[in-house]
């Protein structure tokens, strides 16, 4: 399932795939949305350009650092330069709303509906947005959780009460040393639970959100299920992606959609149950308004 078959914008079958994407979420017996980096960048969450500059000014003058991404992987000196760095990128990625309504559109669309989240995020927007938090399950891990960079044990921490303290009580790109963060267990410094490689933790609750998750497919997966895959990149198609098209393969029922501005394809094999729409999230979830 390798082929791929393109969209275009702005023509009549761009609009008629807009009516077919209505009426799918409309009569879907469920809805397993996966999310990719392209929902947040469409609510507002871009991690370059104003937004970097308003926020990060200091550091962009003194290491030229060009994107929060980026920014976050600098070898610091001190862990107090460290997590002052973090303290604040935690602060408006986890704890402040999107500014744009992008998940509060998508909640208005499905919430009457059995739906799922499958999602690469980590920002935890759907739960800011008034998501039902069992039906969401974040496989990359939570800006708001700390976890042993060891790790020593399988626990994960939130971080909502230090990180805002840190950021409150940081001067000149430092936070006080006694808000440092180290593991109650071992005494290693703490880190953030995102999956980068093999030490990430899975912790009871990520294990609970995979158990619903896998449920929740089992026991829709030979109805009409509507797959609808939003902002996800070719990073990580092994995660959304590449299930999506292979669930949609083996269920004559089900109809797989891909919203993503520049990305929009789906395999030869599954095209005519395929509705693939190559424009921005927010965009086309405005247009059901």
């Amino acid at each position: 399932m390798c082929s791929k078959t393109a969209t275009m914008r702005f023509t009549d079958n761009y609009w008629n795939n807009i009516k077919r994407l209505k009426k799918e979420i409309d009569t879907a017996d469920a809805i397993v949305i996966g999310a990719g980096a392209g929902l947040s960048i469409s609510a507002g969450f871009t991690y370059s350009g104003k937004r970097f500059e308003e926020n990060f000014s200091d550091f962009i003058e003194k290491y030229n650092v060009s994107d929060m991404y980026l920014a976050g992987f600098y070898p610091y000196e001190t862990l107090e330069e460290y997590w002052a760095y973090w303290s604040r990128y935690i602060a408006i990625n986890r704890y402040e709303k999107a500014p744009k309504s992008v998940y509060n559109d998508l909640l208005s669309l499905v919430q009457e509906k059995e739906y799922f989240v499958l999602t690469t995020n980590v920002d935890h927007c759907f739960q800011k947005a008034g998501f039902d938090k069992k039906r969401l399950f974040y496989t990359q891990g939570d800006y708001g959780l700390w976890q042993c960079s060891k790790p020593c044990h399988n626990q994960t921490y939130d971080n909502e009460i230090v990180v805002k303290e840190m950021v409150d009580k940081q001067q000149d790109m430092r936070i006080p040393s006694q808000l440092i963060p180290y593991c109650p267990v071992c005494g290693a410094p703490m880190t953030m639970n995102l999956r980068a490689d093999h030490t990430f933790v899975e912790d009871e609750g990520w294990n609970e959100a995979s158990n619903r998750y896998q449920t929740f497919v089992h026991n829709y997966q030979k109805m009409h299920v509507l797959y609808l895959e939003l902002g996800v990149g070719a990073n990580t198609p092994g995660i959304i992606k590449y299930p999506f098209w292979q669930m949609t393969a083996q269920n004559p029922k089900a109809i797989y959609a891909c919203v993503n501005y520049g990305e929009a394809v789906c395999p030869r094999e599954i095209k005519k149950q395929s509705i693939c729409i190559n424009e921005d999230v927010g965009t086309v979830l405005s247009r059901f308004y």
